[in-house]
């Protein structure tokens, strides 16, 4: 009698376990922290780190990270970051800390973080881990009482997408894919154990009003306004680039289909001589002729990514002025009382 049993090996060989979608990122505080100091002692400059943790299930763990040497463009330097990278991961597991990948950070200014940089480096992420998403930091909004942190992973319509590297107006309808598709924003909770939770308890002062209270009735948001508008302006510029690279395509496209009309009228009125004097008639497909060369889309993964940021500052700008709108009828109403 055969028997059905399989052995545990047999069944992990055999079936494929598929793992559930990313849910949440549960953050430790003290990475938080090391993150926000990071990013603000460097400000403007953009910076980057490496993130460590677990990946549980529909949750992933981030329990630590490590800063990156500030990289150039030269090559030795790019491999001193390299090594420095290694050399932090073997010391941190002779510490007994966690050292496995989940991510990296990096900071950015007003939110312009769509970039095909950014998409470069999830995708050589993707090779070597499964799951993994990039922590957004922006400390130019901590002066207005925000703690601007985003967990961003690519879309897996957006990746299978960039592999085949068609991003043809007519790939993107039969996929009916959009801008919004590209990036997918996972929801951060911020987790501290025990003893922590106890230590700033005590912290806690008597006073119920702190200064970030303050700061948050703070109207003067004139600097971040005019950043946010001059960073859109360029944005539309950009944009505008990008749809004059279309209309070049398609006018060079309508004058090709032109040409070809009319060389193959040609070509018709041609064969028809050549059958009333009996002869044998000329294809009318010549694939030497250049008139019959395809002339390549352009790209829409570009100006996809500028449409991003325009939405990314129109919102901010609405954010802002809608909060700043509140405070001044918060003001208007104190000073009438």
């Amino acid at each position: 009698m055969a028997t059905t049993a399989r052995s545990f090996l047999q069944a992990i060989s055999k079936d494929e376990v598929v793992a559930p979608p990313l849910r949440v990122v549960q953050i430790e505080g003290l990475a938080v922290l090391k993150i926000i100091k990071h990013c603000k002692e460097f400000a403007p400059t953009l910076v980057t780190g490496q993130l460590l943790g677990l990946d549980v299930g529909s949750v992933l763990e981030v329990t630590n990270c490590f800063p990156f040497p500030v990289r150039d463009d030269d090559e030795e330097i790019e491999a001193d970051g390299a090594n420095y990278q290694l050399e932090m991961m073997r010391c941190l597991r002779e510490v007994n800390v966690d050292n496995n990948t989940v991510g990296w950070y990096q900071s950015t200014v007003l939110g312009s973080y769509q970039t095909l940089e950014l998409i470069e480096t999830f995708m050589n992420y993707q090779e070597n881990i499964k799951r993994c998403v990039c922590i957004i930091y922006d400390p130019s909004k901590a002066d207005l009482g925000v703690l601007a942190l985003k967990a961003l992973k690519l879309s897996d319509s957006f990746m299978e997408l960039y592999r085949g590297g068609n991003f043809t107006g007519e790939k993107l309808r039969e996929k009916n894919f959009s801008w919004m598709d590209i990036f997918e924003e996972i929801p951060i909770k911020v987790s501290n154990s025990a003893l922590v939770s106890a230590f700033m308890t005590e912290l806690e002062t008597d006073t119920p009003v702190s200064q970030g209270d303050y700061d948050r009735l703070h109207s003067s948001t004139i600097p971040f306004l005019e950043n946010n508008m001059e960073f859109l302006i360029k944005c539309m510029d950009d944009l505008s680039m990008e749809q004059q690279k279309f209309q070049y395509y398609y006018r060079n496209l309508s004058r090709q289909q032109a040409q070809q009309q009319a060389w193959l009228q040609k070509r018709r009125t041609e064969n028809m001589a050549r059958k009333s004097a009996g002869e044998e008639p000329l294809p009318e497909e010549d694939p030497s002729n250049p008139i019959f060369k395809p002339i390549p889309e352009p790209s829409r993964l570009e100006s996809f990514l500028i449409t991003n940021q325009v939405s990314n500052f129109c919102g901010q700008i609405n954010g802002v002025a809608g909060q700043n709108f509140s405070r001044l009828y918060l003001t208007k109403a104190l000073h009438e009382n």
